[in-house]
């Protein structure tokens, strides 16, 4: 499984990565994005099996990443890792298709219950 990891904050790609092996996934391969314009590259360069991004970036935003991903008929599952979780915030990632959102802080058995039935 071939993952990558979009957040502008290089602490928190970290946690992330670390709370995914912590939660099991310990044999994905993941990337890393600083932002999601260069994130956007890598996914029509790499082609991954999921994307996990962060809402608020330089550059090219969260929601502003899958939006021009699905508007480009780039249909790679994604999910949002983020420091909010607002009814609204949900609303817009589901409405642009997004599998999930999970709000920080979270923890592994957050990214087990959140993702696993999406790896059926």
């Amino acid at each position: 499984m071939r993952v990558l990891v979009a957040d502008d904050s290089r602490v928190m790609r970290q946690i992330v990565i670390r709370t995914l092996r912590q939660a099991g996934y310990d044999w994905w391969e993941i990337t890393e994005a600083p932002d999601g314009a260069a994130a956007l590259e890598m996914v029509v360069a790499d082609d991954p099996d999921l994307v996990l991004s962060d809402w608020n970036m330089p550059e090219m935003t969260g929601i502003e990443l899958l939006r021009t991903m699905r508007a480009q008929g780039i249909e790679t599952p994604f999910g949002f890792v983020t420091s909010e979780g607002s009814t609204e915030m949900r609303e817009q990632a589901d409405a642009a298709g997004a599998l999930f959102l999970i709000a920080k802080p979270f923890s592994a058995e957050t990214f087990r219950d959140t993702i696993d039935p999406f790896l059926a």
